[in-house]
């Protein structure tokens, strides 16, 4: 296995570059820890400098053909909880198998499954893996909040647009509000994610002040990238 960066070292790493969100849904053409290696390695090659990834498999994977850091999670739906990235003890401690550099949790205000509150798992993986840095995945400023008290390494702006409250809205919505008001009231880094859609958002969100911006679908799934030449060749 490729020698990873120390998590101490992560943050530093990644300041004011680019993280590679390298993820494929299971009814996706993409779907396979190989390619999602393959996709890290691009990444790499490109310049990024740390990838997102979802699965034991795909985290493993990556860490095998790549040198960078891994902000890792599992998604797994419960059917009391619309909370569904890394949502209880049971997804981190098969992550952290793998000792990756970040682990990701959904820290919204939503209803956790089981009962299971987030408070007390921030708690269970410091007393656990004290090591290991925890990102935010949050869609309001509320969510933010929230979060920082809890002692997150980072926040990201990851959920904004993609839960019941937020639904329609993106991160570039009101001139980068949300991202914005986080920037003006928080200490912890702040990590652009969710929408980012075109270099241009991404050079914006740095010079705004984002600790580092995360982007996926606009490098790494085909199908989206194919949709958006095809509606504007058909003026959709």
């Amino acid at each position: 296995m490729i020698k990873k960066d120390l998590p101490d070292n992560m943050l530093a790493q990644i300041r004011g570059r680019l993280v590679v969100s390298c993820q494929a849904l299971e009814d996706e053409p993409l779907h396979s820890p190989f390619i999602m290696s393959r996709m890290a390695l691009a990444a790499q090659q490109g310049g990024a400098a740390g990838i997102r990834a979802s699965s034991v498999a795909d985290v493993q994977a990556i860490q095998q053909c790549v040198g960078l850091p891994v902000i890792a999670l599992i998604k797994r739906s419960y059917a009391d909880s619309e909370v569904y990235i890394t949502p209880t003890l049971k997804e981190v401690t098969e992550l952290m198998a793998l000792r990756p550099a970040m682990i990701v949790l959904d820290a919204t205000l939503r209803p956790r499954p089981a009962g299971e509150t987030l408070s007390g798992l921030v708690a269970a993986i410091r007393a656990g893996w004290p090591d290991v840095l925890l990102m935010a995945d949050i869609a309001t400023l509320e969510e933010a909040q929230q979060a920082e008290a809890l002692g997150f390494d980072c926040i990201g702006t990851t959920l904004c647009g993609y839960t019941r409250q937020t639904a329609g809205m993106t991160l570039a919505n009101g001139d980068y509000r949300l991202l914005r008001e986080m920037l003006a009231t928080l200490n912890t880094p702040v990590i652009a994610e969710g929408h980012i859609d075109t270099p241009a958002i991404a050079a914006r969100c740095l010079a705004l002040g984002a600790w580092s911006v995360v982007v996926g679908g606009a490098i790494t799934r085909p199908q989206q990238i194919t949709r958006r030449f095809v509606a504007a060749l058909s003026g959709d």
